[in-house]
């Protein structure tokens, strides 16, 4: 079974734990977050949704983001612009690589980071509750193009 089947049912065990019922719009929605790669925003969503659900609302697609950050299921990124992203697949604070040209955003291997945020708050004497660690670049798909 692909990680992202293996993540699909872990989410909607949670959500029956949850109380919640499983719409086959909820499971689309969480369909589209744990196949993506590039960690779509709330409207990429929307898009993606409305193909198969053409009745269905942003709205509809807000509301499950906002359950599944209440559950800890969903990793927010957070932009100035405003155009916030969503990983479903590592709900946990991870590393991004971000193209500054298209916005693609990546997960990169993450054995030498994985242990480094928790390292700098030890040294510095905090207890570590979260982090945020994103690289920005030029990713090779724009590289190319230039």
């Amino acid at each position: 079974m692909a990680d992202s089947e293996k993540r699909l049912e872990q989410l909607v065990e949670r959500l029956r734990e949850y109380g919640c019922r499983i719409t086959p719009q909820r499971l689309a929605i969480l369909r589209i977050l744990t196949s993506s790669e590039n960690h779509p925003s709330a409207e990429d969503i929307y898009e993606q949704l409305r193909v198969q659900f053409p009745t269905t609302s942003l709205a509809t697609v807000y509301k499950m983001i906002a359950m599944l950050k209440e559950m800890n299921e969903v990793l927010e990124l957070e932009f100035r612009d405003r155009s916030n992203r969503y990983d479903g697949n590592r709900p946990y604070p991870h590393t991004h690589l971000i193209c500054l040209r298209c916005g693609t955003i990546q997960d990169p291997e993450q054995s030498e980071l994985e242990n480094l945020p928790r390292q700098i708050a030890l040294r510095a004497g905090y207890q570590l509750v979260s982090h945020r660690f994103d690289i920005y670049g030029i990713c090779p798909a724009c590289q190319a193009a230039e």
